[in-house]
């Protein structure tokens, strides 16, 4: 594990540094545009996969507000059961740098020019990973999960002294 991390640290260090220049000018939002390709495909695989019908898929930014809105998926069939796996999808985006990291260093390993190819394709998925404030709200409607979590755990556990 400790081959991963340390193949990563450039990565994270690159996604620190677009983190700060894309607020200086929107421009700089291209460095961002791998990553926000794949938090929005994981929207819309995810939202496919369980039903809830994607009907648009944006990568163009837009200004919302104060802030940018990078890209979206709209959705004309989110349900209590699909909205949190559709919405909280971009977690699954950390899978790729740490896939491509178990990949590159399963072996004697050192950094070379793929790898710095690899590291411009990886560094904007740390910054993409993360759900938005719209994402974390559509989730909370799928809050029976919550209810149907709870009360599985309660009864394995009530089965489990008993």
């Amino acid at each position: 594990m400790g081959d991963i991390l340390l193949y990563l640290v450039p990565s994270l260090a690159l996604a620190f540094l677009i983190w700060l220049v894309t607020s200086l000018h929107p421009l700089f939002f291209l460095f961002s545009a791998a990553g926000t390709l794949c938090h929005e495909l994981a929207h819309f695989s995810v939202g496919l996969l369980l039903g809830a019908e994607p009907t648009g898929f944006s990568l163009i930014p837009r200004r919302t507000g104060r802030t940018w809105e990078l890209g979206s998926v709209t959705f004309a069939n989110l349900r209590w059961y699909n909205a949190a796996p559709a919405a909280l999808a971009p977690l699954l985006v950390l899978l790729v740098p740490l896939a491509v990291a178990w990949w590159r260093t399963r072996g004697a390993w050192h950094f070379g020019p793929a790898d710095l190819a690899l590291t411009l394709l990886l560094a904007p998925q740390f910054l993409s990973f993360w759900p938005s404030p719209v994402d974390w709200r559509l989730a909370v409607r799928s809050w029976p999960w919550l209810v149907i979590i709870l009360v599985t755990a309660a009864a394995a556990y009530i089965l489990k002294l008993g």
